[in-house]
């Protein structure tokens, strides 16, 4: 089997989203070419239809494995169960509500037959309708990230590691070790990413669009469309809707987030490369357990914020005590938000009137915008 496709499905039948992801899979240019592929379709105990579907598709597709799990393990567990059962020289995973174009996979594998690489990515699309347009590309990693990888290439990645569902990777970098997906949380990705893009040897990556030229020479330089043509499309579509994971904020995902966190830390003290990257993965560790949940809980969280976020910089400060003075701290954290999160570690009840002051004034005011702009 050369590649299998993990897809964790969590009520997705609603208004089509899941057969969308399913059609794209199974018209695939890579099929059609006579290429081995499965795909492991994992129900997380759905409450609507999406497990009927699954079984439909299976019945008419003999490489589709309509699975489910014995309870609601949360994206982690439907990803394990699949991970289980995989067969594949290569493993990707696609998310139920996103979908890719006909040549996505035959665009991955064969930059790997072709460059030798053990995992390959590429940019994605955010869009809020199904489609296939060309909306806002967003570039998953950069061109020096690939090659043959090293320690400076290694650190680059860690900082920036791009999406893992947007890659596929040779089998041994995910089974070859003991970490899987945490499961029951959100976050999954984060707790694990480190480790299995550590353990690649060899990184591809394929840009949208102008650097596909080899491959595409009609491309222009600049990306756009052809002369007397429309630009091809992305190679996958991130699917944006108010329900997405990244726009919702309970106060169980930003303890979820935080404990993705803990398990990125100690996935890297498990596998011996805390010490050799401790800048990179401190300054990691700060954007996704301490900076974003800071700001998401007080824009988003009501009741108990103080203590919430009161608690949060304290575990921040007994984990990496001097994490202000990290260099990519300093580089990449906007003035504003050092300035907040500075005043926050000394005085915590004073960030807190301060900050909800701040947004309480700028939703005030977006809101005239919105009331002029509508005259």
């Amino acid at each position: 089997m050369k590649l299998s496709v993990i897809v964790p499905v969590y009520n997705m039948a609603d208004g089509g989203k899941l057969n969308r992801c399913l059609d794209s899979l199974t018209g695939q240019s890579f099929l059609r070419r006579g290429g081995e592929m499965e795909i492991l379709a994992v129900d997380d105990c759905s409450s609507d239809g999406s497990y009927d579907i699954l079984r439909e598709y299976a019945a008419r597709y003999s490489f589709i494995r309509a699975l489910r799990c014995d309870r609601n393990r949360k994206q982690g567990g439907a990803k394990n169960l699949g991970l289980s059962l995989a067969e594949g020289e290569w493993i990707g995973f696609l998310d139920a509500d996103d979908w890719v174009s006909p040549d996505y996979y035959d665009k991955l594998l064969s930059r790997a037959e072709e460059t030798g690489a053990d995992m390959v990515g590429c940019d994605y699309c955010l869009t809020e309708e199904f489609s296939f347009r060309v909306g806002k590309i967003v570039h998953n990693n950069r061109p020096e990230q690939t090659g043959v990888l090293n320690e400076v290439k290694y650190r680059s990645l860690i900082l920036d590691s791009g999406s893992l569902v947007v890659k596929i990777y040779r089998r041994d970098i995910i089974l070859g070790c003991d970490s899987r997906f945490p499961e029951d949380m959100f976050y999954e990705d984060n707790a694990l990413a480190n480790t299995w893009m550590l353990r690649a040897k060899h990184f591809e990556y394929l840009p949208y669009p102008g650097e596909l030229r080899g491959s595409c020479p009609d491309y222009r330089p600049d990306g756009g469309a052809p002369e007397g043509g429309e630009p091809l499309p992305p190679l996958y579509y991130y699917y944006q809707h108010e329900s997405s994971t990244v726009h919702t904020v309970t106060k169980q995902r930003l303890l979820d987030r935080m404990e993705a966190g803990r398990r990125m830390l100690l996935e890297a003290k498990r596998y011996g490369y805390f010490e050799k990257y401790r800048e990179e993965i401190e300054f990691s560790f700060a954007v996704l357990f301490y900076v974003n949940t800071l700001f998401s809980a007080m824009r988003g969280l009501r009741s108990g914020c103080l203590g919430f976020v009161t608690a949060l910089a304290k575990e921040m400060r007994d984990a990496f005590p001097d994490f202000r003075q990290n260099r990519y701290y300093k580089e990449r954290i906007g003035r504003e938000e050092q300035k907040y999160i500075a005043l926050q570690q000394r005085h915590p009840l004073r960030f807190y009137v301060q900050y909800r002051a701040l947004w309480l004034y700028r939703d005030a005011r977006a809101r005239r915008l919105r009331r002029s702009g509508s005259r």
